[in-house]
Order: C-alpha cells, then sequence, then structure tokens
C-alpha cells in the first residue's frame, strides 16, 4: 500500500499508539456515524485506490495478491471483497453470514457512503467481485451479540416507523417464523449444526423485538 491511513475516533485505549509503531498515519475524527465516518475519511485521501478494513478484520497474502491483480488488468471501479465471519469463534458460513459481500476495493472519487448503520456503498462506474475472503472477528460472545443486536433493532424499527408501516397482530407470530426459515433453511443455517440453529434462533428473538419497538414508537408518538 502507498499509504496506510487509520481513521480513529478519539478511543481511549491503545489503538493510535499502536497504529503509529506499526508505521500507520492516525487521523482523528469525531464519530457522528458510520457513513459519514467512510466519507470522511475518503475526503481525506489522494490515492488511486481505497481498501477499507475495520478493527475487527484481517486481510491474508492471497486477498492481497488478488487486489493487486485486478487494480492492474481490470476496468472496474468497485471491487465487492466476500468476508468469512467468526461468531464466537466458529466460522459461520450459513445463516446469512457468507459470503457477506462488501464494498471494499475501488478508485477514489467513485464511491459515497449513505445510511447512518449499515451504511451503503453507492458506486459510480462498474463492479466486481473478488474471489478471496477478508476475515471478520464479528461476535466475540453472547454478550456482544446481543448489545449489537439490540441497537440493530432500534434502528431498523426506525426506520420501519418513518416509513409508516404499522405493526399488526400477526408480525409478532409470523415475521420472526419466516426469520427463522429464512435463516435456517434458505440460507443453510442448518450446514452449521447447532452454531447455526442457535445464531438462527437469536435472529428470530430479535425480529419479535424490532416489531416490539416498532409498536413502542407508534405508542409514543400518538
Amino acid at each position: 500500500a502507498d499509504r496506510v491511513l487509520v481513521f480513529d475516533s478519539y478511543s481511549e485505549d491503545d489503538t493510535a499508539v499502536l497504529a503509529e509503531a506499526a508505521g500507520a498515519e492516525i487521523l482523528q475524527c469525531k464519530f457522528e456515524n458510520y457513513a459519514q465516518q467512510r466519507n470522511a475519511v475518503l475526503d481525506s485521501l489522494q490515492t488511486d485506490w481505497v481498501f477499507f478494513v475495520d478493527a475487527d478484520e484481517r486481510g491474508t497474502p492471497e486477498l492481497g495478491a488478488e487486489i493487486r491483480q485486478v487494480m492492474a488488468e481490470r476496468p472496474e471501479r468497485g471491487w465487492y471483497v466476500p468476508r468469512h465471519n467468526y461468531i464466537f469463534g466458529n466460522l459461520t458460513l450459513g445463516a446469512g453470514w457468507f459470503p457477506d459481500h462488501q464494498l471494499r476495493l475501488f478508485k477514489h472519487g467513485c464511491v459515497r457512503y449513505e445510511r447512518p448503520v449499515h451504511e451503503i456503498a453507492v458506486v459510480d462506474g462498474d463492479i466486481g467481485y473478488l474471489e478471496r475472503p477478508l476475515i471478520h472477528y464479528n461476535y466475540r460472545d453472547v454478550a456482544h451479540f446481543q448489545a449489537k443486536q439490540r441497537a440493530y433493532t432500534s434502528y431498523d424499527a426506525r426506520i420501519l416507523y418513518d416509513e409508516g408501516l404499522k405493526p399488526k397482530p400477526h408480525n409478532f407470530i409470523l415475521q420472526p417464523l419466516r426469520q427463522f426459515y429464512w435463516r435456517f433453511v434458505t440460507l443453510d443455517g442448518y450446514k452449521d449444526g447447532l452454531h447455526g440453529l442457535r445464531l438462527s434462533l437469536y435472529m428470530t428473538y430479535y425480529e419479535w423485538v424490532k416489531y416490539r419497538k416498532l409498536a413502542w414508537f407508534w405508542r409514543k408518538n400518538r
């Protein structure tokens, strides 16, 4: 890489110190939301290509070789990268966590990010898909998983509320059941055995929580 930039949000641990010791540049920016953070990074760069890696992700030599190849030989302006998600320490290939494509490699000036959470990359130009995955150490344990899902369900419920969707009684039963079937059967959660079953059940529960929070928004704002 011509430039390794660590974009930090005034973290209070040793992130910045360790990154500087490894030869990276540090840029501090107050965190507002995920899309704003990524766009702020892009505004600070002048490189031809950009490759985003989050703090809980790791690249591999094989992925690096593939990136160098497509930058040299292919015309696409943006590239989606698959991820190997490790959840509770287990590689998770079902229930929606693989291939988990993320747009991480692109020509500078061709991408902007939208939406505060689970940000969406808007690409000006053709896109491609890499084969080699990023390694993503996702949820450390059940407590970490639950904390994240509580935040996500609040955000998702707010989106549904802003769209004018009112929950009906059957939503509290049918939507969680659909979520379980989708995760465990359609998205092959069963192939991860008991681990896949547990994740599918967790996501079933949080689908119910999402609709409970949606009902709360409507009661609060009558």
